[in-house]
C-alpha cells in the first residue's frame, strides 16, 4: 500500500473520531446544561413559541420509550455498532462526507450510551409544540439525520463505484 493511501486512511479515521467526538461533546454538554437548569424532570420552558419547547425528560428506553429498562442492552448495541462502523471506515475507501455521516450516527449512539451508563437513563429535552412527537436530544438528531444522509450518500457512492469499476 502506498504512503498516500495510508495517509488517506489515517485522515478518514481521524475525521471519523473527531466528528463522532464532537457529537458526543455537544450532546453531553446540552444534556448537562438541562440537568443543571432543571435537576428534576417535568421542567418546561418555551424556546420558540409554537415550535420548540425545552422539556426535561429521563428516558430509560430507546426511541419512543421502546425497550424501557433495557439500558444495558442498548449500551452493548451502541458499542457493537461503533466498532462495526469504525471497521467499515478503516477498511473501505469511503468518501469524506460518507465518513462524516457515519461518524454522526456513531457519535449520537455513544452520546446516549454515555447517559445510560452514567445516569441509568437518557436525558431528552427538545419537544416540538407544533406536532405531537416524542421528546428528543442532540444525539437523537445526529443518529436520525446521520442514518438518512448515510443511506443517501451510500447509494450515490455505490452507484459511482459500479460505474467506475
Amino acid at each position: 500500500m502506498s504512503p498516500l493511501a495510508m495517509s488517506r486512511r489515517g485522515w478518514r479515521i481521524m475525521l471519523f473520531w473527531v466528528f463522532a467526538g464532537l457529537v458526543v461533546l455537544v450532546d453531553q454538554a446540552t444534556k448537562a446544561a438541562v440537568r443543571h437548569v432543571s435537576p428534576n424532570t417535568g421542567f418546561m420552558r418555551t424556546l420558540i413559541p409554537g415550535v420548540i419547547d425545552l422539556v426535561h425528560v429521563e428516558n430509560t428506553g430507546a426511541a419512543f420509550n421502546i425497550g424501557e429498562g433495557a439500558g444495558p442492552i442498548f449500551v452493548v448495541v451502541a458499542l457493537a455498532f461503533a466498532i462495526a462502523a469504525f471497521m467499515l471506515v478503516l477498511n473501505e475507501d469511503l468518501p469524506v462526507w460518507l465518513t462524516i455521516s457515519i461518524a454522526c450516527v456513531v457519535g449520537g449512539g455513544l452520546g446516549n450510551m454515555v447517559d445510560r451508563f452514567m445516569h441509568g437513563s437518557v436525558t431528552d429535552f427538545i419537544a416540538t409544540s407544533f406536532i405531537d412527537f416524542p421528546v428528543f436530544n442532540v444525539a437523537d438528531i445526529a443518529v436520525t439525520c446521520g442514518v438518512v444522509i448515510t443511506f443517501l450518500l451510500y447509494l450515490i457512492w455505490e452507484r459511482s463505484e459500479r460505474q467506475d469499476g
